[in-house]
């Protein structure tokens, strides 16, 4: 019987650790729930009963059979500006996250794996990014241009939120360059960038996600936020810009709750959903909160009240030692 690898052995705990992951509960309403808005952000359009920006003579209305979430004051399907604007949404957040996460793996991974002249200016480069205010930035450019759109939104947002997550990964990564794992792979002639690719990225993924998740939600509450302002485009339909119609028109004074509910709920839920993939991240990560979220159902049958870095607490009657 041949004995197991050293990379089989890693393999087997990574796959191991996978599972453990998508076996959370947090992480897997999280998942299906941001997954039904991505499905809407890709078919919204295709699925929408009607033209979202096109005035009817129903005037407001509540919601009835013709339109499932009643319409606006000058007689606009609110369920079609939902499913329109459902793709602007996350397409920011996602845009922004992702470019934000590539800037921070190669900035911060970097410096922390080189060091010296390098490590100070990437450092100082990271320093500068992050006291660049987002929102103050994103208006002054929605000011000076009127057609701005999601897309500058989120090419603003991940130049400017990249920063902290660059200082992160590089205080990591100073922690693994000197592990013996990578000096072996020194000894054995790998070259940097398979070292990097290979043996550092794969132990920094889920602060590299964590990160993503958090810029995602920044993102997508920043456009959402401009929009109800009215600082962005407000032709192209998002949640907020359905906010923002609701309160120019005066909807809360009307009445008309179902013109601003529904979106509001739609914020609501994905917010939910990221911040609950976040948790179940948080929870992949630390090994106390993984294996208090393993033995969950075991702790709450024995009426054991789990807490993060004390001690679990027995709190039966005592009648059980009769």
């Amino acid at each position: 019987m041949t004995e197991p690898t050293a990379g089989s052995t890693r393999r087997r705990r990574g796959l191991t650790g996978n599972l453990l992951f998508f076996r959370n509960r947090k992480t897997v309403i999280g998942l299906v729930i941001l997954g039904f808005f991505t499905v809407l952000a890709l078919i919204g359009d295709l699925i929408a009963p009607y033209d979202p920006s096109l005035p009817s003579e129903v005037g407001l209305q509540p919601p009835s059979a013709d339109h499932w979430l009643g319409t606006t004051l000058l007689g606009q399907d609110i369920l079609s500006q939902i499913l329109v604007g459902t793709r602007g949404v996350l397409f920011v957040g996602l845009l922004a996250g992702l470019l934000a996460a590539v800037l921070s793996v190669l900035v911060g991974v970097t410096a922390g794996f080189l060091g010296g002249i390098g490590d100070e200016g990437l450092s100082l480069l990271s320093n500068i990014f992050l006291v660049i205010p987002a929102l103050p930035l994103i208006i002054i450019v929605a000011g000076l241009l009127p057609d701005a759109g999601g897309l500058t939104v989120a090419l603003i947002i991940a130049l400017t939120g990249w920063a902290w997550g660059a200082r992160v990964l590089r205080a990591q990564t100073l922690s693994l360059r000197r592990r013996d794992f990578i000096e072996a792979a020194r000894a054995n002639g790998e070259s940097t960038w398979r070292i990097i690719v290979f043996e550092i990225l794969p132990n920094l993924t889920a602060v590299i996600a964590s990160g993503f998740i958090g810029t995602v939600i920044f993102a997508i509450l920043s456009e959402i936020t401009l929009a109800f302002m009215g600082v962005t485009n407000i032709s192209e339909w998002n949640w907020g810009t359905i906010l923002f119609w609701a309160q120019s028109n005066q909807a809360l004074a009307l009445g008309a709750w179902w013109w601003f509910v529904p979106a509001g709920l739609c914020i609501a839920a994905v917010g939910t959903a990221l911040t609950l993939i976040n948790f179940g991240i948080d929870e992949f990560v630390n090994p106390r909160l993984r294996t208090t979220g393993k033995n969950a159902k075991i702790l709450r049958a024995r009426r054991i009240r789990a807490r993060v870095g004390f001690t679990p607490v027995y709190r039966g009657t005592g009648k059980e030692q009769s």
